[in-house]
């Protein structure tokens, strides 16, 4: 599965879902997480409601991890089908809950 990271730095889950500039990919084979790609998305600072434009730059993906999304958007990514995880803290702790969890919820 392919794991898309809101990441400023790409060291820490710090992005809103709705201006994330920046995605970190990651691939999660069931067992290790693996980093994939880093992609840009065009936001403008100074415009609302710029969610599509990420979920566009991600519509490949099976789930995004961020700070925190907005009531429209979490409508979005749920339709597109992607699991929508509200973290914070290093890309390293957030995909380790992540994975841990996902494994607890699959025995």
């Amino acid at each position: 599965m392919k794991i898309a990271i809101a990441s400023s730095d790409g060291e820490n889950v710090d992005l809103h879902f709705g201006k994330a500039n920046s995605i970190y990919i990651y691939d999660f084979d069931g067992e290790k997480t693996e980093y994939v790609e880093h992609r840009n998305v065009n936001i403008d600072a100074d415009e609302k409601h710029q969610w599509t434009k990420v979920l566009e730059t991600i519509s490949d993906c099976d789930v995004i991890i961020s700070v925190q999304s907005g009531f429209k958007s979490r409508f979005g990514i749920e339709k597109a089908g992607l699991k929508n995880v509200d973290d914070e803290g290093s890309i390293e702790d957030v995909l380790k809950r992540y994975v841990d969890h996902y494994k607890f919820m699959k025995n």
